[in-house]
């Protein structure tokens, strides 16, 4: 493991125990989409954050390059792998939370590589939630999944609904989120489990619905290649999400329990194609690529999340809600996509799985 400061801590670190307020805190995945925009929150609210990052021979520490000076003049980066335990427990030490991200979530290569979902999302689990028993910490928030919910039994889907794996990606967080909660049961170790349903917005991969279709259509395309059409969706603009994440880190009702994060609005691909395609002011025509379609029995046909226990137990709630706040979030996503500075990361014509 090896640890590298994008700046320096100031002179909060020497107060944390005076100050309640300011507590030191690891973000696996935080070189990742979600775990990025997480980690600039974080600082912004005064959090010391150690930015737990994947370690590779690029030093690449993904999204977190690409941060405001300000805000990377305050985080720590470690690099390593939540597959290897000692490596999770040297990060953590001397940390009062820790938000859990990292995992590998690309549905199709779970289909390809099920056994490399297996060794992160349920192993690197297991690692991080013995580690943060290990070192006492105060809170784990575990990232949950929709995926988990399977094709809804009912909707809109509360967090009573059934688990259903019909991925081998879906079946690893099913898996992994037993491993959190058994940790709580077990051993009392302060875990709360958040679901996130389909989080939107800058930074976010291109094998991603919304990414994809903003990515091809900001690149020139008016033929866009995508696969099954009939799906729905329920989307939350990536700021709502990392809002609940911060709700559910300052409330004590969450411990022990799940919660699901959507806006409760749902809507079909193909309506979320022409919805895009308006926002962006462009006209473009949907060419379906087989390679883009999932095996039939493993499609998610419907999900459509219920959000009340989210706002019951934390007050939080959705800025970005309704088509309306779709269309907002759908916006502000294009526009930064159409930076050719932000553009030049993907590469539209490959469709990488």
């Amino acid at each position: 493991m090896v640890s590298a400061p994008l700046g320096h801590f100031d002179d909060r670190s020497i107060s944390k125990e005076s100050d309640n307020s300011v507590k030191k805190t690891l973000v696996t995945g935080s070189e990742g989409f979600i775990g990025s925009h997480l980690v600039e929150r974080l600082v912004e609210e005064g959090a010391l954050i150690k930015a737990f990052v994947l370690y590779n021979s690029f030093n690449s520490w993904g999204w977190l390059e690409t941060l405001r000076p300000e805000i990377k003049s305050e985080i720590e980066v470690v690099t390593g792998d939540v597959r290897d335990f000692a490596s999770v427990r040297s990060a953590m030490k001397d940390c009062d939370q820790v938000y859990h991200l990292a995992a590998l979530i690309a549905i199709p290569y779970s289909y390809e590589s099920p056994g490399s979902f297996v060794d992160t999302n349920v192993t690197g689990t297991l690692n991080v939630v013995r580690a943060a028993l290990d070192c006492g910490v105060n809170k784990v928030i575990h990232t949950s999944t929709s995926e988990t919910y399977g094709t809804a039994q009912y909707v809109p889907i509360d967090e009573k609904h059934p688990l259903v794996g019909q991925s081998p990606y879906a079946a690893t967080k099913i898996a992994a989120d037993q491993i959190a909660y058994s940790f709580y049961c077990s051993f009392a170790l302060p875990v709360a489990i958040v679901r996130p349903f389909n989080t939107y917005g800058p930074r976010q991969s291109a094998r991603a619905i919304i990414s994809t279709i903003i990515s091809q259509i900001s690149s020139g395309k008016t033929e866009i290649s995508i696969g099954d059409t009939r799906p729905t969706r329920d989307f939350s603009y990536v700021s709502d999400t990392t809002d609940g994440f911060l709700a559910v880190a300052k409330s004590t009702q969450p411990i022990g329990q799940t919660i699901t994060l959507g806006s409760n609005f749902e809507i079909s691909v193909g309506e979320l194609v022409q919805l895009i395609a308006s926002v962006m002011g462009k006209d473009v025509k949907l060419v379906q690529d087989p390679g883009r379609l999932r095996p039939e029995k493993s499609e998610l046909m419907r999900l459509w999340a219920d959000n009340k226990k989210a706002f019951e137990l934390t007050g939080w709630q959705p800025k970005f809600a309704g088509r309306e706040g779709l269309a907002r979030g759908l916006k502000l996503t294009a526009d930064w996509f159409s930076d050719p500075e932000n553009l030049k990361a993907y590469k539209p014509d490959i469709y990488n799985i």
